[in-house]
């Protein structure tokens, strides 16, 4: 469905894009991601799912996880798309002549993002792998520049395709090397391998190599530099899309791809993981607390919770994978509350003379807000509280659940750096929240709002995500139950 409408998206935008407002591309692909889920959804249903389904001679396998994970694909692209068309309207009303052309290829790009993402998840061969990694790397290159007329989004674009080309030659390493040491390509065929051997370094180093790349798709230390310069340039609406999706097809990538540390019993690949965890966690707390610049703070907090992720990957176990799932889901969707407050923030600040594209930049422009807009500074601050893991909100019980299966894999160092820098990393939220609620004003400063209105969409999200992280204690039951049950599947199939 997503192939068919990038085709059909092709065809409409080379046709009608100089008579249709780009609005309406957006509009369309939003439509498009939300039939894409229900049909996803429904093919839960399809008992061959239960055991998994080769497509396209095996290049593919589709299961239970892969449709799960779609769903939820489908679902927050929509989101961030939402988050652009609430941008692109409040942008219009500024300067009617900025960039309409260019946003109206937007939704194209970001359609061949979630068609790589998807394609990725379900990836059963070396060849389907790489070529589904760079369907969404070079789309969300493209993405990071498409705003031409930005200065800092060009040059931010031109370091990610620098350095994610680096890291895409380290997979294409890994894989050639895989290839030439086993004649294979099918994962199948290599887990059968690995299965049957006591082990073999070429075939571990070839796996690490791609293991690396990886790691420095999803901006996790040591190959982190890239990150805060790239999502701190480029504009905001871009920043949500980057933060976010990528990473989710990437972990879960990496969640599927790990069966060679089962079979072959690989403590390099846990060490590796493991060694990511602790300096992802140290590297995103210690940095961030040094930013005055609110999305270079917001990359520093992504690394440290890429951080929890990798260490309930690194355990594998049906407990680690199940507090896997569920901090990805619900960092997920903080993520996007927090930016969708940031754009929010920008659209009633326009009328200050910032820039059009990332109006909110540094923390200090969020003092006094609490009094010019109270609803938006809190529901800013519980989010920021629920990232850093304060009771009863929803990012509490996500790092309860990773820390208990650490505790329980035996992990206690890794257990303790987490909870130290967990408390240590609520300094720069507070910070944040301190500016928006407790700054005075100078003399000389005025709140400057330009008295607008948020569209209904980006109320309608904010306040939903909100309320979920606050009443989640309520009803945690579908949530749990979701990824209890995603997790069975991939553990006893």
């Amino acid at each position: 469905m997503v192939l068919f409408g990038v085709l059909t998206m092709i065809l409409a935008i080379a046709l009608f894009s100089l008579r249709i407002p780009a609005i309406y591309f957006n509009r369309i692909t939003i439509i498009l991601l939300l039939f894409s889920a229900l049909l996803s959804y429904n093919s839960l249903y399809i008992d061959l799912i239960g055991s998994g389904v080769g497509v396209f001679g095996g290049l593919f396998q589709v299961t239970t996880i892969t449709q799960s994970i779609d769903v939820f694909i489908y679902l927050v692209g929509a989101l961030v798309l939402l988050l652009s068309s609430s941008s692109n309207s409040s942008q219009t009303l500024v300067n009617k002549s900025k960039g309409l052309s260019v946003l109206a290829e937007y939704p194209l790009i970001a359609l061949f993002s979630v068609l790589g993402m998807s394609s990725l998840i379900s990836s059963s061969d070396l060849v389907s792998m790489f070529l589904s990694i760079e369907l969404q790397s070079f789309a969300v290159y493209v993405l990071a520049t498409i705003y031409r007329e930005s200065e800092s989004a060009t040059a931010a674009g031109l370091k990610y395709f620098l350095l994610g080309s680096l890291s895409s030659a380290l997979i294409l390493l890994g894989s050639s090397l895989l290839y030439g040491f086993t004649g294979l390509t099918s994962f199948e065929g290599l887990y059968m391998l690995c299965s049957t051997t006591t082990g073999n370094t070429a075939i571990e180093i070839s796996v690490l190599l791609i293991m690396v790349g990886l790691l420095f798709k999803v901006s996790a230390a040591p190959f982190h530099n890239w990150a805060p310069d790239v999502y701190d340039g480029v504009p905001t609406v871009v920043t949500t899309w980057l933060t976010t999706m990528p990473k989710i097809s990437f972990l879960v990538f990496v969640l599927e791809f790990q069966g060679f540390t089962q079979l072959a019993n690989w403590s390099s690949w846990t060490y590796l993981l493991l060694i990511s965890s602790l300096l992802s966690l140290l590297v995103g707390t210690i940095g961030g607390l040094a930013q005055y610049r609110i999305k270079r703070l917001l990359t520093y907090s992504t690394i440290s919770h890429v951080g929890f992720l990798l260490l309930a990957l690194a355990i594998n176990n049906e407990e680690s994978v199940e507090s896997f799932l569920f901090y990805l889901i619900q960092y997920t969707l903080t993520n996007i509350n927090v930016f969708f407050i940031l754009v929010a923030f920008g659209y009633l600040l326009q009328t200050k003379g910032l820039s059009i594209y990332s109006p909110v930049q540094y923390i200090n422009q969020l003092k006094g807000q609490l009094k010019a807009n109270p609803l938006l500074g809190l529901s800013l601050a519980i989010c920021l509280f629920s990232m850093a893991g304060i009771p009863p909100l929803l990012g509490f019980f996500a790092k309860q659940m990773v820390l208990y299966a650490a505790t329980h894999n035996g992990n206690f160092f890794l257990a303790f750096v987490a909870i130290l820098v967990s408390v240590v990393s609520a300094a720069y939220y507070l910070r944040v929240i301190k500016v928006i609620h407790f700054d005075p004003l100078n003399v000389t400063e005025t709140v400057e709002t330009n008295k607008g209105e948020l569209t209904t969409s980006s109320s309608l999200v904010i306040a939903t995500i909100t309320l979920l992280l606050i009443f989640f204690i309520i009803n945690p039951t579908p949530l749990l139950n979701s990824v209890h049950l995603i997790t069975l599947n991939l553990f006893y199939w």
